[in-house]
């Protein structure tokens, strides 16, 4: 099988299933922005050292592809795979996460900079497209039906790229970067 099919030369790609749809339609920049957030995650995988958040990051990147699945999944036409359903067990383990990295970080009393050392500033990096791909999600789910747990795991992982960052921060530096005068 050949990698190009020539049918994105006229601005159509197929679906999970074979269905065509426009390069422009909200599913695309929903999922499109989804592959852009695991490419991301994968640059910030190179800079982690913890054990533990690389394999919950890893893991995240395997959901990603999940949730890319089901947005790229014509739902009406074809029906989705199990695997590819994100489930509030998928949403507890990112809390799980949140809530460890989290208990080892001093109380945040002001606004946080991005930044600090690179694996911090790539997590930061990480959260704005999660939080831009929850944003496409959102709109195109103001055209087609998204599931629940889909959303809130596109959320909450944007609340563990801001832990991560924080933690990280704090390993690298000892501490956070606010932002001076609040």
């Amino acid at each position: 099988m050949s990698l190009y099919t020539r049918l994105g030369d006229k601005g159509k790609t197929s679906l999970v299933g074979g269905v065509q749809e426009s390069k422009t339609h909200q599913r695309l920049e929903a999922y499109g922005a989804i592959d852009e957030l695991n490419s991301f995650i994968g640059l910030l995988r190179t800079e982690i050292v913890d054990t533990r958040k690389n394999e919950l990051i890893q893991w995240v990147q395997h959901k990603l592809f999940s949730v890319g699945s089901c947005l790229a999944t014509d739902t009406e036409q074809t029906k989705l795979k199990p695997e590819c359903l994100i489930t509030a067990e998928n949403i507890l383990r990112l809390e799980e996460g949140i809530d460890l990295f989290d208990s080892e970080l001093p109380e945040m009393r002001t606004f946080i900079l991005p930044g600090g050392c690179r694996s911090a500033a790539l997590a930061h990096v990480c959260r704005t497209v999660c939080r831009r791909a929850e944003r496409e999600i959102f709109r195109l789910n103001e055209i087609i039906p998204i599931h629940d747990c889909l959303l809130v795991f596109v959320n909450r992982l944007s609340d563990l790229l801001f832990v991560i960052a924080r933690h990280e921060c704090i390993i690298c530096n000892n501490g956070d970067e606010t932002k001076y005068g609040l």
